[in-house]
């Protein structure tokens, strides 16, 4: 059964957007009442908590299918449709936030922290929103967008000022058992510990947090064992301990080849980029289990050779409690070192750059080529949000996205990328809605008279254009010619008959 998850993806479902309302005032004596059709809600958004109490994404593990609430449609008499509920998940402070891709979305390291990981899609204007002083009655509303609907995946990298490192059944366990207040699981077998542990240690004024990290062995970088999977509960501590076990009875190892191991697989690991690497950080050796008097004189033998390697060592015994006071305060002061160093350096002010209105261009024209011709689509949050609102069912809403379209510079745009009458034009990524390209029509749809839920400039009407008109002139210009020759032809003939 797994009772400790560090990394888990997230299958999110931000909630819709109510659509808006079409709707009319109806009160007696009053029978130009006006549109009072409500907006809709906007849909709930996902938000992630940083929780000091919450210390696993086993949750998440079970259940990783996570969706917010629906915003509400709204209502005549100016009646909003209600807000989708918002879902907040509590994570463990030191979870950082993925996208599928890889890509750090946020790192939170700060306790009661939130993050809107998806958010809920917009709910839709109603008629009365819509309403102005040219388009007094609309007879449509606009739709609700789809929140986001995607994966994230959340890992976890403990926070802790010191990391225990060093081969299973070394130790670790018990030592933090021994110098704080965790209570691990401790027996006498490798691999016993399965996820780290985190204990507070009190050393005078000190107070800092140890993470006792599963054990690593040979190989761990490149998969083997359970170190590469917890190595990264390694990479926010300001120190490590190296604990050895020089009571250990397995044959070819002893404390300076086990360190040189853990070293070599500690130097292997890659850090994120900005991070100190973890054999720059401040390192100790605590020699382990001196209570055995084999143990005792091995220790005092490598002693010499660890400290001329540049280690400060410590011989403990976590049974005897032995030596344990004066490593936990050489930790402590490491710690209080690089918090002070860490303060000192000044954060450089966020820089704040006001950009004019217009400044960054709102969309972009890609020009793709497809089988019968190309195909020019339109990416940009607006007109992809413009689109998620129409109802194609209705002509004004139609042409109320055309209006707003050329008004965004859409149609220029589309000039100036070389788009013809009747190219073909996509809006959105994939599968979206495809328009054949009509630049005759203008945005006048504030002036015409025509009923509510209808655009004439997307009917085809019977008046024929000029150059229709000059065409069917050059024909009937043809055909009186071609029947004039006919005639001639037939009083010629007629002549000669008569000759003869």
């Amino acid at each position: 059964m797994v009772t400790f998850v560090d990394t888990v993806t997230l299958h999110l479902r931000a909630g819709k957007g109510g659509n808006g309302c079409v709707s009319v005032r109806r009160e007696k004596f009053k029978p130009l009442g006006g549109p009072d059709g409500g907006n809709g809600g906007d849909g709930g958004d996902i938000v992630l908590v940083a929780d000091t109490q919450t210390g696993t994404l086993l949750s998440y593990h079970h259940s990783p299918h996570r969706a917010s609430g629906n915003g509400g449609f709204g209502m005549g008499d100016n009646r909003s449709g209600f807000m989708g509920e918002t879902l907040e998940l509590p994570v463990p402070v030191g979870t950082v936030v993925k996208d599928p891709n890889g890509e750090v979305l946020h790192d939170m390291v700060i306790p009661g922290e939130r993050f809107v990981v998806a958010e809920g899609g917009r709910g839709g204007l109603g008629n009365a929103a819509l309403a102005s002083p040219k388009r007094k009655a609309p007879g449509f509303a606009l739709l609700g967008t789809p929140g986001f609907e995607g994966d994230v995946v959340l890992e976890l990298k403990t926070v802790a000022d010191v990391a225990l490192v060093g081969y299973p059944s070394a130790g670790k366990s018990s030592l933090i058992a021994a110098i704080s207040s965790a209570r691990p699981k401790i027996a006498d077998y490798p691999f016993t510990t399965l996820h780290p542990n985190l204990g507070v240690v009190q050393a005078g004024e000190a107070r800092y947090t140890v993470a006792d990290v599963p054990g690593l062995i040979e190989g761990a970088s490149e998969g083997r064992g359970l170190g590469l999977e917890f190595l990264r509960h390694v990479e926010r501590c300001s120190a490590l301990l190296h604990v050895l076990d020089c009571a250990t009875l397995e044959p070819g190892r002893d404390p300076i080849s086990d360190l040189d191991v853990i070293l070599a697989e500690l130097g292997a690991y890659e850090v994120p980029e900005g991070q100190v690497p973890l054999l720059e950080r401040p390192q100790l050796v605590a020699l382990n289990k001196i209570d055995v008097p084999e143990a005792r004189e091995l220790a005092e033998f490598v002693r010499p050779d660890l400290e001329a390697r540049g280690f400060r060592v410590f011989e403990i015994s976590t049974v005897a409690r032995e030596g344990l006071r004066p490593l936990t305060f050489a930790l402590g002061e490491i710690v209080e070192e690089h918090r002070k160093a860490a303060a000192a350096v000044e954060t450089p002010r966020e820089r704040v750059v006001i950009r004019p209105k217009g400044a960054q261009k709102e969309f972009t024209i890609r020009v793709e080529g497809g089988t019968w011709g190309d195909i020019f689509r339109i990416l940009g949050e607006k007109p992809v949000r413009w689109v998620q609102q129409t109802d194609f069912q209705n002509e004004e809403a139609v042409g109320f996205l055309a209006d707003r379209l050329e008004k965004l510079g859409v149609e220029d745009e589309l000039f100036r990328v070389g788009a013809k009458p009747g190219s073909t034009v996509v809006i959105g990524e994939g599968d979206s809605i495809v328009f054949d390209w009509e630049p005759s029509l203008s945005s006048a749809a504030e002036l015409m008279t025509a009923p509510r839920g209808t655009d004439p400039r997307l009917l085809r009407g019977g008046r024929r254009t000029t150059e229709e008109r000059r065409e069917r002139y050059h024909e009937r210009m043809d055909a009186k010619a071609a029947a004039r020759e006919e005639l001639e032809q037939q009083r010629l003939a007629a002549r000669r008959e008569d000759g003869e």
